[in-house]
């Protein structure tokens, strides 16, 4: 152990008294000048370890220290028990509660006993379970700071952990207590079962013959609201009640595992959907991608809806954001009847998951229709369709799918033209221009969808009139091999280019022995293989605007940064054997298309001629039109990419005028920010809280797909099916079966994936699917049977199972599982 130490008295410490140290030492003490019930006691704080390794065990403590320690603990009073417990710089964090990490000791009566605690206490930093926590959430050993709390025991009666909100539901109304008699530490442990006691609105609801009355359940949720209060959010907190009936408070901590609330955007309850979980992003989202998101909003409500936006910077009220994630306030939509009906089935071929929580919500009472007629939204659904000629475009599609298709490129060339414009010469102009690109691009999706839209609808035609002779796994077989579709075609483009590289030794090896991250580096220094330069150039010339996580303005385009595309090219030099070859596997699924149309048609020809005609046509329309699904995305992505170079270059010059540490602190402004940054404004210090807050939420692993404006998160209400410890549950996305080796993959970039293992992930968007082409399956927490992940693994012919909760953590890469894309099954 080294660096300075010293001894605080905790009666007067307050939150600036121990700088250097955080959890409970700095927590306690505000509570103990905020006027809590706190049992009184002392600090002793040394500073960070200077070396990333543990301090020997047995290490003895400095004399300076050790003499603090005995006259703190003789201030204390004759043979006082306390407890000795740790308070690091890594615990109790807003992101990681850290508990039970390090070592506590109780009844610890004597000064040369509580010298030895408080060594064991502090060598406890390095215990096997401690270091793996650190590792776990990406914190510096070398940088952990290390105190000891010393408190005077509390001759407990009765102890337990209270929590301010429902920690399994999140309902923040809610109070919940676990209560035994003696020790709050056999709680905490697990080592007794407590009788679990909840406080809410509607009184205390306690099991029969609890050991806390209903006056000391109500008096102690009492105190913890008050804690949550002084802290500013919700709490997990540890309390006693002595001999005398006396309540004390022994420890607090964040809940660390709650969702952030979005801000309600009006009276009562509200539901709150997550649009960007939605989209396949489980990660947050910039603070300028939000930005972005607000003005995309503002186009959809006043171009689509027809609904005024005062600030289209700030974006319509049902816009809400929390912890980097955007919701939607569908409030209004649950408390209709169209939105009722109709809502819920859109989720279903898109995130089924999520159709399935809103359908729960229609039973609560809070949340009765208050919109019981249709006309309104009739009324509204024609003025659409007229505004922008949909039932043109539709006709067009079905009489002549080849010009609808033309219709649609020539969309695209507008879309190119309007990214490739020459931006203004000054960082405002281009703050202007990223703004205008952004408010062009949501007027793309009217003109494009209706093609893809129709062929779709053809799908679900043919499934009525064909009946039972058009089978879920028939409609699967259908789909595979799309053409016209942006984003296989860019896959398939990635495996000729990998193809092409094969034949060139130079740089077969230099994407086989060489980091993708350093193949980056080389290749915008221009000194990769010639042949592997060039092509590469080519491609990203073509695709460099997509990327992962692409819907957000902040994430680096492929243009900026190839690492996950060079990852790709090498994962596709494993793959060896010709007939597992994409393009291969692709040209066979296309054959297996047209045999599963021939075969549909023909079985219902033998029924009905006239269906079988019909049948015939909606299918072929459906090979026509479908894959152009892509493409509306396609064009966004491009015009996303254009605003972000804008905005690079708006934060280069905010960075030459050192009102930002570097150019790409942008994008953690927002766009009204950037404009008074643009102004003179220093915003750095801003930047700095938003990257730590973002950096903590990037290791946030769930994100509830509806979320109450209680806190309540109704997925977790929902009562589980029957438990399979080998079975896994989703949607059926893309029939067949494989089985494999999984790899469980939480970021594609860098990637190492083999030929014909299992892809199990949380979501993906189209970045993700050039690791489609040689996975043998796929699994995917978030979907439906129409989200991106679906679709392209049928049109690659794997196996799919969508909306599986918790796949990535319930599966561990190397476990030999077994996919049944027909069943919605995954088995372990």
């Amino acid at each position: 152990m080294t660096g300075e130490e010293f001894v605080v008295e905790l009666k007067s410490l307050d939150a600036q008294a121990l700088p250097r140290v955080g959890g409970k030492a700095a927590n306690l003490g505000e509570l103990i000048a905020a006027g809590f019930p706190v049992p009184p006691g002392f600090a002793v704080t040394t500073a960070a370890y200077e070396r990333a390794g543990p301090a020997p065990a047995d290490a003895p403590l400095p004399a300076d220290v050790a003499t603090a320690v005995r006259a703190a603990y003789t201030r204390l009073g004759a043979d006082v028990p306390v407890a000795v417990r740790s308070s690091a710089t890594a615990e109790d964090l807003p992101w990681a509660s850290f508990a039970g990490q390090q070592d506590t000791y109780l009844n610890v009566v004597g000064a040369d006993a509580v010298l030895d605690a408080v060594r064991r206490c502090w060598a406890s930093l390095w215990t096997d379970r401690a270091v793996h926590y650190r590792e776990a959430q990406g914190i510096d050993h070398a940088a952990v700071r290390m105190a000891v709390v010393v408190q005077r025991m509390v001759d407990a009666q009765v102890a337990g952990v209270l929590f301010t909100a429902d920690p399994v539901t999140g309902t923040r109304d809610r109070v919940v207590i676990d209560a035994a008699p003696g020790l709050g530490e056999a709680v905490v442990s697990g080592a007794v079962n407590p009788d679990h006691i909840v406080v809410d609105a509607d009184g205390v609801h306690a099991p029969p013959g609890a050991c806390l009355t209903d006056a000391q359940a109500t008096a102690l949720a009492g105190l913890g609201r008050r804690v949550a209060d002084h802290f500013g959010s919700p709490q997990d907190v540890e309390w006693a009640v002595d001999a005398d009936g006396e309540l004390w408070l022994t420890q607090a901590r964040p809940i660390t595992t709650l969702h952030p609330l979005p801000a309600p955007a009006g009276p009562g309850l509200r539901v709150l959907f997550c649009a960007s979980l939605a989209q396949g992003l489980t990660r947050p989202i910039t603070p300028m991608g939000l930005s972005g998101f607000r003005v995309l909003a503002s186009t959809a409500a006043e171009f689509v809806f027809g609904v005024p936006v005062a600030d289209r910077l700030a974006g319509p009220p049902a816009l809400r954001t929390a912890g980097g994630r955007a919701f939607l306030d569908i409030t209004p939509a649950v408390r209709s009847a169209p939105g009722r009906a109709l809502l819920p089935r859109a989720l279903d071929v898109m995130e089924s998951r999520s159709a399935a929580v809103l359908r729960t919500l229609h039973d609560d009472p809070r949340l009765s229709v208050q919109q019981p007629s249709w006309a309104p939204f009739l009324r509204r659904v024609l003025h659409v369709l007229v505004r922008f000629r949909i039932p043109v475009l539709v006709a067009l599609a079905l009489v002549r799918p080849e010009a609808a298709r033309r219709r649609v490129g020539r969309v695209g060339d507008r879309v190119r033209a309007l990214a490739s414009a020459s931006p203004g010469p000054t960082a405002a102009e281009r703050l202007d221009n990223a703004v205008h690109v952004l408010r062009q691009a949501f007027a793309v999706m009217p003109l494009t969808v209706p093609a893809a839209g129709t062929g779709l609808a053809m799908l679900g035609l043919a499934g009525r009139v064909a009946g039972p002779d058009l089978d879920s796994a028939t409609a699967h077989a259908v789909l595979r091999s799309l053409p016209h579709n942006s984003t296989t075609e860019m896959d398939l483009r990635l495996w000729a280019l990998a193809r092409t590289l094969r034949g060139d030794p130079a740089s077969a090896a230099a994407l086989r022995g060489t980091p993708p991250g350093e193949l980056a580096r080389r290749y915008g220094a221009g000194t990769l293989p010639p042949i592997l330069q060039s092509s590469l150039a080519a491609f990203l010339l073509r695709h460099g605007h997509r990327a992962i996580g692409e819907i957000d303005l902040g994430m680096p385009r492929w243009s900026e940064d190839p690492e996950h595309v060079l990852g790709v090219l090498a994962n596709y030099l494993r793959l060896d054997d010709p007939a597992l070859a994409p393009d291969v596997v692709f040209a066979r699924g296309a054959e297996a298309a047209d045999a599963a149309v021939t075969a549909v048609v023909e079985r219902v020809r033998a029924r009905s001629r006239v269906r079988a005609v019909v049948v015939r046509f909606a299918l072929r329309r459906v090979r026509e039109l479908a894959g152009m699904r892509e493409e509306h995305k396609d064009y966004l992505i491009r015009l996303l990419a254009a605003a972000r170079s804008h905005l690079k270059a708006v934060g280069s010059e905010l960075a030459d005028r050192g009102l930002l540490d570097r150019a790409d602190d942008v994008f953690f402004l927002e766009l009204a920010e950037a404009r008074t940054a643009l102004d003179g404004a220093d915003l750095r210090d801003r930047v700095a809280t938003r990257r730590a807050e973002y950096d903590r939420e990037l290791r946030r692993r769930h994100v509830p797909r509806v979320l109450l404006s209680d806190g309540t998160e109704p997925e977790a209400l929902a009562s589980p099916g029957p438990v399979d410890d080998s079975a896994l549950t989703g949607t059926a996305a893309s029939a067949g079966t494989a089985t494999g080796p999984a790899r469980v993959v939480l970021d594609p970039v860098g990637a190492h994936l083999e030929p014909g293992e299992i892809l199990v992930v949380p979501s993906t968007d189209p970045g993700w699917t050039p690791l489609f082409l040689t996975a043998g399956g796929l699994v995917m927490e978030m979907g439906g049977p129409n989200s991106h992940g679906a679709v392209v693994a049928r049109e690659y012919g794997i196996p799919a199972v969508v909306g599986v909760p918790d796949a990535t953590t319930r599966i561990e890469t190397g476990q030999e599982i077994t996919v049944d894309g027909a069943a919605g099954v995954v088995r372990v």
